[in-house]
């Protein structure tokens, strides 16, 4: 234990520089809105508890394949068609996208807007395509 004081005095500079690493990462995983859920894990809150998957990808990628009974809302359009989310407020929602990254920014809107349990696919519908899971074509 003495040797491993003696060597973080010695290299402060390292354990500031990834403290600060992992402080940065921290932010930038609240600022996404929603938690990450592996496919596993959607799959649960889908058959537990009734969850909505919400897709935001646009109208080719989503006839390509989709998740059974999702939504299609294409991220383009979302403040236009918000509303019809409305009767899912008390449901959790699963925000899916193609890789995640547009599903953090439509997690916070949806949490501003009052709903309670927002959720994005970690990984987007290429994590779920990984993991072997079906699409429904068309």
């Amino acid at each position: 234990m003495e040797l491993f004081v003696q060597f973080v005095v010695a290299k402060w500079y390292l354990f500031t520089a990834a403290g600060a690493l992992i402080a940065m990462l921290l932010l930038h995983e609240k600022r996404r809105g929603a938690a990450a859920v592996s496919p596993a894990q959607m799959t649960t809150l889908v058959n537990r508890e009734d969850a909505v998957v919400l897709d935001l990808r646009d109208a080719a990628e989503y006839r390509a394949g989709h998740i059974v009974d999702s939504i299609h809302m294409p991220f383009g359009k979302l403040s236009e068609r918000i509303a019809e989310l409305e009767r899912f407020r008390d449901r959790p929602v699963i925000v899916v996208c193609k890789m995640g990254h547009h599903s953090g920014a439509v997690a916070r809107t949806l949490k501003e807007k009052g709903f309670g349990r927002v959720y994005r696919l970690g990984g987007g519908i290429l994590e779920w395509q990984s993991a072997q899971l079906p699409l429904i074509r068309g």
